[in-house]
Formats: structure tokens, sequence, C-alpha cells
């Protein structure tokens, strides 16, 4: 595997990881998980090529507690900020997995269309402009 080929698949890697974690907690945030939301969620999931050491399962029991803690310690904003690093990798994707996961039930509560504004115009701000 050329140097070049690793680091784009460490890139996707990490941004995957990033889109994971995300919309775990986008779709937790309002307390409610609607099946269509779960549906969405396992669909991209497994949509996703996976290139860890961790298998996709585990990681996504690790993303569901980590979710839980930060919207249980009112800390969701920062742990959205956590993850700008990866989620820039493919800022257009990673807004546009978020808008899709949030409306997937058919509306946005308003802890979604918070935490939304804050990826839009502050986390990914300079990922959509560049």
């Amino acid at each position: 595997m050329s140097e070049l080929h690793r680091l784009d698949t460490r890139q996707h890697q990490l941004h995957n990881q990033a889109l994971i974690k995300l919309s775990v907690l986008l779709y937790q945030i309002d307390g409610l998980v609607s099946l269509t939301e779960q549906d969405y969620f396992d669909e991209l999931v497994q949509g996703m090529p996976w290139h860890s050491g961790i298998c996709q399962d585990a990681f996504v029991s690790e993303a569901i507690h980590s979710a839980r803690e930060a919207i249980d310690s009112s800390s969701a904003a920062d742990y959205i900020r956590s993850l700008s690093e990866e989620l820039n990798i493919d800022a257009a994707r990673s807004l546009e997995v978020a808008m899709a996961i949030t409306k997937v039930d058919g509306e946005r509560s308003e802890k979604e269309v918070e935490l939304l504004a804050l990826l839009a115009n502050r986390v990914l701000a300079k990922g959509l402009v560049a």
C-alpha cells in the first residue's frame, strides 16, 4: 500500500469515526430515539468502509456511551467541538449527515437546531468555505 493511500485510508477512517460520534450525539440529544433515526444510523454505519483494529460494533457502543456522558453533563457543544479536526476532513459530508439524521424523524428539536448551528457556523465553517 502506498504511503499516500495509507494516509487517505487513515483520514477516511478518522472521519468515519467522527461521523459516528456526531450522529449518535445528534440522534440522542432530544431524549427520543426514533426507529427512523436508528434505521438511518444503521444504514450509515453499514455503508462505511472500516479500517480499524477496533471492530465497528465496539466503536459504536463506545460512541453511544461517550455521547450519553456528554448529554448528561450538558457538554454536547464541547463534544462536537472536540470532533472538529476529523469532521473537517470532509466538512460537506459531515454537514450532510448531520442535517439528514436530525430531519429523518420528521422534525428537528430545539437542541438539534442549536447543535446544527454550532456545527455549520463554528465547527465546519472553515471546511465548508475552503
